[in-house]
């Protein structure tokens, strides 16, 4: 897949080997947050960080929120056969997980 990615000229994601990928018991989103250093800009993504990598891992309890996102996403999953389409309403559940995250951090809680 690292050689698909090479010859299309795209940035390999969440693949085995992938920089943004996978490493020890943190997900692809938290390489991302940490490649581009997104959290020191953003202390929402810090935190929204958290909650994606217990949903993305097997590390469930990791925060309150986390085994509610797994049943979200697993949710649209069943509701969407058209990844596309998935993609599209399951966005705006994301952008309001976000701006939870904004208000928490910037309320101290």
């Amino acid at each position: 897949m690292l050689s698909v990615a090479e010859r299309e000229g795209a940035t390999p994601y969440d693949i085995p080997d992938a920089e943004l990928g996978h490493h020890g018991d943190e997900c692809s989103f938290d390489a991302i947050v940490r490649k581009y250093k997104l959290e020191e800009k953003d202390p929402a993504l810090a935190r929204l960080a958290l909650i994606v990598r217990g949903a993305d891992t097997q590390q469930r309890d990791l925060t309150p929120e986390s085994r509610g996102l797994v049943a979200i996403a697993q949710g649209f999953s069943e509701a969407y056969a058209d990844d596309h389409e998935q993609l599209a309403a399951e966005l705006p559940v994301y952008d309001a997980l976000y701006a939870w995250c904004r208000l928490q951090a910037n309320s101290g809680g």
